[in-house]
């Protein structure tokens, strides 16, 4: 019997909120935050001690040892 390896593409390693974190290498950062488990939507990003607005994550890659705070956007109210 052959097992499948579970993931043929490179991973790249992240902080993430001060924790160690990895994800597949060559993402944008919008899809970078999907792997991550995260809804972009519901997200503000800070990128290597940047604020980015939300326009620019599509273009913006994500590299080995690109330092992340995300903050997750929560509703709600009384």
């Amino acid at each position: 019997m052959t097992s499948i390896p579970e993931s043929h593409s490179p991973q790249i390693a992240l902080q993430v909120n001060g924790e160690s974190r990895s994800c597949p290498a060559g993402l944008s950062l919008d899809r970078a935050l999907e792997a991550l488990g995260y809804k972009p939507q519901l997200v503000v990003v800070e990128f290597n001690g940047e604020i980015l607005p939300r326009s620019r994550w599509s273009e913006q890659p994500v590299v080995e040892s690109d330092v992340l705070e995300v903050v997750t956007i929560v509703g709600g109210g009384s």
